[in-house]
């Protein structure tokens, strides 16, 4: 197989491997066609007025309270409302937060690609179901809901969107013209009688999204006065809300009040993992149908100590899931519970009768059991009868058993005995829910593991064929004839697709289902190899290739590890360390050596910090800078007799060098003017943004020797890493480059020792000469440990300077110096380049090694992708759907950050390839002609 097709079929099958996690785990949870349910009785109350200060942890407003800063909510949850900690889950964003609330089901996982404004699937609401909603606030949330709902009662009012800029000078303004909006919209209700017919009305949602203190979060952290301050303004501006609604509707005690928050925030000021200050949000409900505030004198049943912290142990505390937030809100009201809500009603919060209480819970119940049934339905329509097998503990003869007990209990009046009925039903749905969400999963799994294995199996083969020393012998394997393949596997295609076509499958299961006949049957033509490999195993150095593989072995359980502990990356770099005088190279490099050595322990260092919490420090980003000058400046002056460099190219080095200064102090500028509070300056965004344009481009300038070309592009992307630091980061590609700088001479030493002819001097290698194919060699057991030094330092790259596994990992402040608006798509995008810059380092570095070393970039190449495919396979059986929220957030995300390595490694060797051995030349000098 040619090496493009290869590459072209190597780059589908992952892409089909890495699709299908997001079928098997990210499908879904939606289903339509459900009845509406609703509790017949009248409801408390006529309106609901929802109050979201987005990103306010529930800590700093309930210490706040004793700290005497809000009293209007103190007063509220010591004498006239109920309160508790609502607790969300991963991934604690502003969007699946304002989800849970308001439609009563946790993100659908699906929506990820499908954008962040826009309704990524269709799901119903409060809002929707309400008779008329009036929202407020950001951009970003409420138009999600308003496009959402059914009809034309949905109201939004939305400042500019450049109005969330974290460099602003006061964030909590975006809080006071909220409040100022809703001010002017019932003063214009007195005069408008239509409007003021619709606020007369029944069923009616007003909606207040507050982002001051999200955005006052991010920029300053939660602990700063600006945060604080920003809780208390919207402490006063609730007191003002409440007396403004309640004088409108001239005190009728018919409105309910509901104060919380999406999400909570971490001390560093970042959100989006499971840390119990990003999980702990406030919950404050009064008014209408709310129960007063409960003086309890016994130990209440939370052993998180946050009572005593907080001085409310006097009073009773509910928690809730987020989630159980939006069937409250529809009990209150009298709306129907929304269809996709699996949430449960938090009964202590009603003050009601126990009728009401029996019924509202009843009709939560059969809310959620609809979504089952037709859950159920749609599962067996697409199952054959003989393989269907039903939840057991919620069949069709359960279902009518637990509603008929649940009916003559209420009409015994028997209220308390029919809502733990009803909540025994309600937990038997949910679980049922899951259980035929992940119906398919084992099948499909299996499926993907079958090409998985198949896939790296052929792989292997490949390289034992194409790329080893093997005795060739016509072996009976060889005999099996192509056209016996050929019938074997269109009768498995054929068996496969009948079998799918009558389960009615998606699309997709054909390809999962479909893509291992290909992959075995490629497999099993080249099985002769594998008995030329059995047959030359007598003149193999058996013993010797078994402590190899036993090591890589180690090596890749050693990489599996370090995606949860970072700390076991030094324990790696700590055994490189001593590879030069296990294998005898220190005895021919010393210097070498002992660079090699030094160089892995100072890169050791990085996993050991702490990834998060960190405070800014920009002197590091400085210091950075100077070492980055150093480096290049004391190879440019060892290296000016050993290979000269030519005006245009010294002219262009100490360019890039003044550049990279220049970039160092940018960000020392850009901190002192946010601190200020003076915004971003515009020399310093033209300047990093351009910086950013060229960092690809400006190395294809550069000469193509080998050293020079790697030197420009180690500037050139090091400008781009500084200007998105804020602390020791910033030196992590420094501190990189040197070891992989002393990594591309000590290999030259490891070929001078194992006898390799035709070895070519480093300085003289030039990346565009063309490869003299008589030259590559074959390969050698030592190739795999250079492919793993490889992998190893890739995962080194992605985890060294943080977790990618984890939002927490990533600090707005590393993009300031190129915005501060909010933009979650290009904030993502820079993070991720940073993410990215370490990475290019290592390829380059592994494009140098295979020219240097003389081997066909293929060969490599397929030890390293077998490698990163026994690591995904490895994570592929990791993934789970039990335990914490946050456990299989990271078990999935494993296993996509593996695969999306092994994608990313083919594509990305291409670009390396093109960055290192194209040039691009602006100007030719004129040729002089002489007479």
């Amino acid at each position: 197989m040619r090496m493009v097709t290869f590459f072209v079929v190597g780059l589908t099958v992952h892409v089909v491997f890495f699709i299908s996690i997001f079928d098997i785990y990210f499908t879904s949870p939606i289903v339509h066609g459900m009845t509406p349910q609703a509790t017949l009785l009248a409801p408390p109350a006529s309106r609901l007025v929802l109050f979201v200060a987005d990103g306010l942890r529930a800590d700093s407003l309930y210490t706040l309270l004793h700290n005497g800063s809000t009293p209007y909510l103190r007063g509220v949850i010591e004498e006239r409302g109920t309160w508790g900690v609502s607790h969300t889950r991963v991934p604690t964003e502003t969007r699946p937060g304002h989800v849970a609330l308001i439609a009563g089901f946790y993100e659908d996982v699906s929506a990820v690609a499908k954008g962040w404004k826009e309704n990524p699937v269709e799901f119903d609401s409060v809002f929707n179901e309400s008779r008329h909603s009036w929202c407020w606030g950001s951009p970003d949330i409420l138009p999600m809901f308003s496009k959402g709902a059914s009809g034309d009662h949905t109201y939004t009012h939305t400042y500019p969107a450049g109005e969330e800029d974290f460099a602003s000078t006061d964030a909590s303004r975006m809080d006071s013209w909220v409040f100022t909006q809703v001010k002017s919209f019932f003063q214009s209700a007195k005069s408008n009688s239509s409007l003021r017919d619709s606020l007369l009305e029944d069923k009616n949602v007003f909606f207040l999204h507050l982002l001051g203190i999200d955005t006052n979060g991010h920029a300053h952290r939660p602990m700063s006065k600006e945060y604080i301050d920003n809780i208390g303004l919207v402490d006063t501006g609730v007191a003002e809300m409440v007396s403004l609604i309640e004088d409108f509707f001239g005190n009728d005690g018919r409105t309910a009040y509901v104060f919380t928050s999406d999400h909570g925030m971490t001390n560093w000021g970042s959100h989006g993992a499971g840390h119990p200050t990003e999980t702990m949000t406030p919950l404050v409900a009064w008014g209408a149908g709310v129960n007063n505030a409960h003086k309890v004198t016994e130990p209440q049943p939370y052993n998180d100590g946050y009572l005593q912290d907080w001085k409310l142990e006097h009073i009773r505390r509910v928690d809730v899931n987020q989630a159980d937030i939006a069937p409250l809100m529809s009990s209150l009201i009298g709306v129907p519970f929304p269809l996709n809500s699996v949430g449960v009603l938090p009964l202590l919060y009603l003050n009601n009768s126990d009728r009401f209480k029996a019924e509202s819970m009843y009709t939560n119940a059969i809310q959620i059991l609809e979504q089952f049934k037709v859950k159920m339905s749609q599962k067996k329509e697409t199952t054959l009868s003989f393989l269907f097998t039903p939840y057991q503990l919620l069949t069709e003869s359960k279902q009518a058993e637990f509603i008929h007990r649940a009916t003559i209990l209420m009409q015994l009046e028997k209220y308390a005995d029919a809502i733990s009925l009803c909540q025994s039903l309600i937990s038997h749905a949910l679980e049922g829910l899951v259980y035929y969400h992940t119906y398919d999963r084992f099948f499909l799994g299996c499926s993907v593991v079958l090409g998985f294995v198949g896939w790296t199996s052929y792989v292997v083969l490949i390289i034992l064929k194409t790329h080893a020393s093997l005795d060739r012998h016509p072996s009976l394997l060889k005999q099996i004839p192509s056209r016996f393949l050929a019938r074997l596997g269109m009768c498995v295609t054929l068996v496969i697709t009948v079998f799918l076509l009558i389960q009615r499958s998606p699309v997709t299961y054909y390809i999962y289902c479909l893509l291992p006949v290909p992959v075995w049957y490629s497999v099993l033509k080249e099985c002769g190899t594998l008995t030329d490999l059995i047959r030359s195993a007598p003149s193999l150095p058996l013993w010797k290739c078994f402590c190899y593989f036993v090591l890589v072995a180690f090596g890749i359980e050693l990489l599996v590890v370090s995606f949860f502990y970072r700390a076991m990356l030094t324990v790696g770099l700590a055994s490189l360390s001593l590879w030069p005088f296990l294998s005898g190279l220190f005895g021919t490099a010393k210097f070498r050596s002992l660079s090699w050595f030094l160089g892995c322990l100072c890169l050791a260092a990085f996993p050991l910090m702490p990834v998060v919490g960190r405070e800014p420090n920009i002197h590091l980003v400085n210091c950075a800078g100077l070492l980055t000058l150093f480096t290049s400046a004391c190879y440019l002056w060892s290296s000016r007799h050993r290979t000269p460099l030519p005006l245009s190219d010294r002219q262009q080095f100490v360019a890039q060098m003044l550049h990279v200064a220049l970039c160092a102090y940018v960000p020392s500028l850009t901190h002192s003017s946010l601190q200020q509070k003076q915004g971003l300056p515009l020399l310093n965004q033209i300047i990093s943004w351009t910086t950013l344009a060229s960092s690809l481009l400006v190395p294809l300038l550069s000469s193509t020797r080998l050293f020079h070309r790697l030197l420009s592009i180690f500037l050139s992307l090091t400008a781009t890493y500084l200007l998105l630091s804020t602390g020791s980061e910033a030196l992590f590609p420094p501190v990189l480059s040197w070891l992989m700088f002393v990594w591309i001479n000590i290999e030259q030493e490891a070929m001078l020792a194992q006898g390799v002819s035709g070895r070519q001097e480093l300085s003289t290698i030039d990346f565009s000469a063309n490869i003299d194919i008589t030259k590559i060699r074959q390969l050698k057991l030592d190739d795999i440990r250079r492919s793993y030094f490889f992998v190893f330092f890739i995962i080194t790259a992605f985890f060294g300077t943080g977790n990618i596994a984890s939002i927490n990992s990533f600090d707005p402040a590393s993009v300031y110096c190129f915005l501060t608006v909010f933009n979650p798509f290009i904030m993502g995008g820079l993070m991720m380049w940073k993410v990215i810059i370490p990475f290019i380092i290592v390829m380059c570095t592994f494009e140098t090694i295979q020219v240097a070393t003389q081997l066909s970039s293929r060969s490599l190449f397929l030890i390293v992708l077998v490698i990163s495919d026994l690591m995904a396979l490895h994570f592929f059986f990791l993934v789970q759907d039990y335990g914490t929220w946050l456990d299989i957030g990271t078990s999935i995300s494993h296993y996509v950050i593996v695969m999306s390595m092994t994608i990313f490694l083919m594509l990305l060797s291409v670009v390396t390839h093109t960055l290192t051995s194209k040039r691009l030349i602006l100007w030719r000098r004129p040729k002089m002609h002489f007479t």
